[in-house]
């Protein structure tokens, strides 16, 4: 008998932590799909602007760090420690490329837009594209003909999804939750919010509770 799990995942593409918590909810699932084959799992991600404020050009990345932690040496210390925990999940972030902090407002709208008209294989893969253009190869995720380039790259077409790249700075709204509120965050069932880029197992021990919710109800 098909149970049904429905995973949604609060993130921003700026946000180093959402990456990694991608990577473990990837190691999560697989572990579900193994584990209980007949669960089917309903995945979304909802799109919280960290940074709603920034303009549509974005601010310097390294200025942007240097001001929010203060010194060098805190940024030095800083990015080892998210560099370290990306490398456990298979991820070499590298700051050194990245120029630009990114209004991601047009990255959210391009995202949502997709979800009405891609499969979700193919959302999945444009997910991880735009992920690998900021944190690997340090792209501009604010600039509109960037993120033309990996829609076009994932399968769609310019005309389905030029018309929601503004780039006029407006802050991506949803619904999904306040705007600059922590990420990344994960709901099972519609349950309580797990948050931070847990470890899978973590992350799978919450899908099981919240199945098992689903057989006490």
């Amino acid at each position: 008998m098909k149970q049904l799990l429905s995973v949604e995942v609060f993130f921003d593409f700026v946000c180093p932590w959402c990456l990694i918590g991608q990577r473990h909810l990837q190691a999560a699932l697989l572990h579900l799909q193994r584990e209980q084959p007949q669960v089917q799992v309903q995945l979304q991600w909802r799109g919280v602007q960290l940074l709603p404020g920034l303009p549509a050009s974005g601010v310097p990345f390294h200025a942007f760090y240097l001001q929010r932690l203060g010194s060098e040496e805190a940024v030095r210390e800083r990015q080892a420690q998210v560099r370290a925990a990306a490398r456990v999940v298979g991820e070499d972030i590298d700051f050194s490329r990245i120029r630009r902090m990114p209004n991601t407002g047009n990255a959210h709208r391009l995202l949502q837009r997709a979800a009405q008209l891609l499969q979700a294989t193919q959302l999945e893969a444009l997910l991880a594209q735009l992920f690998i253009a900021y944190f690997h190869q340090g792209r501009d995720l604010g600039d509109s003909r960037t993120l033309l380039d990996i829609a076009q790259c994932c399968g769609l077409d310019a005309a389905q999804v030029v018309d929601c790249l503004r780039d006029d700075g407006s802050p991506f709204l949803d619904g999904a939750g306040r705007a600059g509120s922590a990420v990344p965050r994960f709901r099972f069932n519609h349950g309580p919010l797990v948050a931070g880029a847990q470890p899978a197992e973590v992350l799978y021990a919450a899908m099981t509770e919240a199945l098992q919710e689903v057989e006490r109800a």
